[in-house]
């Protein structure tokens, strides 16, 4: 364990290109493996029928649910760790992510009781259908029986990134999506478990990799999880809550814009439904690149504006961007032009494909323009503006996403639904470029001006 003046001068000191890439790196791959099991999830599921992998379309939803409050409570706390190991303040470091990390694991329980008591309605609520709803329902219990320890996960992964250790937080997720990839094949193609076996191998390698986090944590973390440093005071959780509620935003309206898109697209049949998840997936598998990078610029942001070194994060806001820029293009371009062999490898259905292949080549344009707004967002969420990163982060899947949706539907059917999310993807990146500005310009260079003479 390094400490704490090595680690000031490390996120100072290096030079930002070579840090945001130290730091991205590992957090693009584990998003990559994520969104790879993902996305073998989809195959494997998918080789069952049209039914069975709409219901991971489903699922998709509740595990984005599940992901807005661990996002929330895992970068609240990572901002504020980062913040106290900046001023060199370990104890209160602690008192952030202990504080976080058992709050975390209320919450998932809590989800994860009502879920399994409620899973019906719960399912139509996300958008099943009386075919997709038994499937849905198997997948679905596995994924609540994980919920506390994805929703710790989270928060101990966020922490470990924004303490500079993304490569142990690297090794929590990729074992548990190496885990699943080989759970899927053994309990869906070996063992014939079905759907069943695919929510199962979820839970299983979700479980396995909290403990893995848990392990490097607290062998390797600055800041202690015990529960002696659980905070008494109420303005602690608020803190938390709020510099991570952007989190809760960008991903609890990713959860809402989906259950409305699955109500909206199942009145053109379960294969619908299974065309946007395959599209779903592999948009998600791209934009990971995206926001592996950002990820990695976050704890960069979050400590230099700390230490008052403006210029350096003015510096890696637009490294992040250019180099997200160039690697989102890099897997968008490939998916545009082979969009109809990529869509035929997860469902040979026709009418999948007829929907999925026009809905895969919107979906890659729009996705260049995630390289424009994911890294302003995550600056003003790191630098602790809640105010402009909630607004930003309302933007893709709230404010412009579901207006798009129900206007676009009613006018054109089914092309209106496979052209929503791009359109909203281009207006979010056009719109930050104002904000993007505003900080570049506005935010001054010298170390000596403080953060109060900044404008917001």
């Amino acid at each position: 364990m390094i400490s704490t003046d090595e680690h000031y001068n490390k996120m100072t000191k290096t030079p930002v290109p070579r840090l945001i890439i130290i730091l991205g790196i590992p957090t693009t791959i584990s998003m990559l493996i994520t969104n790879i099991y993902n996305m073998v999830d989809t195959y494997f599921v998918g080789t069952l029928g049209e039914s069975q992998q709409a219901a991971t379309g489903i699922l998709f939803t509740l595990q984005a649910i599940i992901q807005a409050i661990a996002f929330m409570f895992g970068q609240g706390s990572g901002t504020m760790v980062s913040k106290s190991l900046a001023d060199k303040d370990v104890d209160e470091a602690s008192e952030h992510v202990s504080t976080a990390f058992f709050t975390s694991l209320i919450f998932g329980l809590t989800i994860s009781v009502f879920g399994l008591v409620f899973i019906t309605p719960l399912m139509y609520l996300l958008g099943s259908t009386d075919t997709i709803l038994p499937f849905a329902k198997e997948y679905g219990m596995w994924v609540l029986v994980a919920c506390p320890f994805m929703v710790a996960s989270f928060v101990l992964n966020n922490n470990l990134r924004y303490e500079g250790k993304a490569f142990y937080a690297m090794i929590g997720l990729v074992t548990g999506g190496v885990l699943n990839v080989f759970g899927d094949y053994i309990l869906i193609k070996v063992m014939g478990f079905g759907v069943f076996g695919a929510g199962m191998a979820t839970a299983i390698s979700q479980i396995i990799s909290f403990f893995i986090l848990l392990y490097f944590h607290e062998r390797i973390a600055q800041a202690y999880i015990r529960p002696r440093y659980i905070s008494r005071k109420f303005s602690e959780y608020m803190i938390i809550m709020k510099v991570g509620f952007p989190a809760l935003v960008r991903q609890g309206l990713t959860s809402v814009s989906n259950g409305i898109l699955n109500n909206l697209t199942k009145s053109y049949g379960d294969a619908a439904i299974a065309a946007m998840s395959v599209v779903n997936r592999f948009s998600a598998f791209v934009m990971c690149v995206g926001l592996g990078v950002g990820q990695g610029f976050q704890p960069v942001a979050s400590f230099n504006y700390q230490a008052g070194e403006y210029k350096r994060v003015k510096k890696g806001l637009i490294f992040t961007m250019l180099m997200g820029f160039c690697l989102i293009c890099t897997l968008a371009i490939p998916g545009f032009i082979f969009a109809e062999h990529i869509v035929n490898i997860f469902q040979k259905s026709q009418e999948v494909r007829e929907i999925g292949v026009e809905a895969l080549r919107y979906a890659c344009v729009g996705v260049v323009f995630l390289s424009l707004s994911v890294p302003v967002n995550m600056l003003y969420q790191s630098i602790r503006k809640a105010k402009v990163s909630t607004f930003l982060s309302m933007l893709r899947s709230g404010l412009l996403f579901i207006p798009t949706l129900f206007i676009t539907t009613s006018l054109f059917g089914i092309i209106g639904i496979q052209i929503s999310q791009p359109l909203a993807d281009m207006a979010t990146g056009l719109i930050s470029i104002p904000f993007i500005v505003h900080f570049i310009k506005g935010t001054p260079d010298e170390k000596k001006i403080t953060s109060q003479n900044i404008p917001t």
